[in-house]
């Protein structure tokens, strides 16, 4: 349910926003646009959980006093739905580079798909990407990536409470994933091709769920802009 406001003092007070992150916007970029909205008055505006820019869906946002708040809503569950394409590799694990490395895919049935699956359902350890917003040594491991560096990557442990196959259409399979906090869907999908003898990258990441909080109960980013535009004209 989308919150209601009747002055600006309540963002400072402190509020939750559920917002629908658009595709190919960074998380930042969100946070930026809301902010800015607020301006000249100068608030405190954070998100609880990155999502990548060619993801979409609920990204949480705390204005004011609630982003004391935000590491406790950045550890809830989340859940995602994506499309992963069979056959191939790229070098970030997404639609952000090109597939390289290709696979035949005639042979693959839905019981090695569901095996898969199990494989990766429980306490699982993966490696983030190499592109990735990470930091080492104070610097974003993508940006090490960029310039062809080697990077040392570590170990995660991470818990993957569901993930099912919803949609199979060679190359491309539907999934839905229940995850704790920190996990890489595209490592995981990138792992999944691995654990078929095969190659996958992500092709679409949507987060619909984080805790209790869901992408069906969010503001488009424009539409709580012009929410806040309008309450700043009225309290002139």
């Amino acid at each position: 349910m989308k919150n209601t406001f009747s002055n600006l003092q309540e963002f400072a007070d402190g509020q939750l926003l559920l917002v629908n992150k658009p595709y190919k916007w960074t998380s930042f970029d969100v946070v930026g646009k809301i902010r800015n909205a607020f301006k000249p008055l100068k608030l405190k505006v954070g998100h609880a959980g990155t999502l990548d820019p060619l993801a979409t869906g609920l990204l949480i946002i705390c204005t004011g006093k609630m982003t004391k708040q935000i590491d406790s809503y950045q550890a809830q569950e989340k859940e995602y739905t994506g499309t992963m394409i069979l056959g191939a590799t790229t070098p970030t694990y997404d639609l952000e580079s090109e597939p390289e490395q290709q696979f035949a895919i005639d042979h693959i049935t839905l019981e090695q798909l569901q095996e898969a699956c199990k494989q990766f359902t429980g306490d699982i350890h993966q490696y983030p990407p190499a592109h990735s917003a990470i930091k080492i040594d104070g610097e974003r491991l993508y940006e090490k990536a960029r310039r062809g560096e080697d990077v040392e990557l570590r170990l995660r442990p991470v818990t993957i409470s569901e993930f099912e196959i919803t949609r199979i259409e060679l190359p491309e399979v539907d999934f839905r994933v229940v995850c704790s906090k920190g996990t890489y869907i595209r490592s995981l999908v990138n792992d999944f091709g691995k654990a078929l003898d095969n190659g996958a990258y992500l092709s679409r990441l949507r987060r619909t769920r984080s805790g209790n909080y869901k992408v069906a109960d969010a503001w488009e980013v424009m539409e709580l802009v012009n929410v806040i535009r309008e309450l700043k004209v009225n309290n002139e």
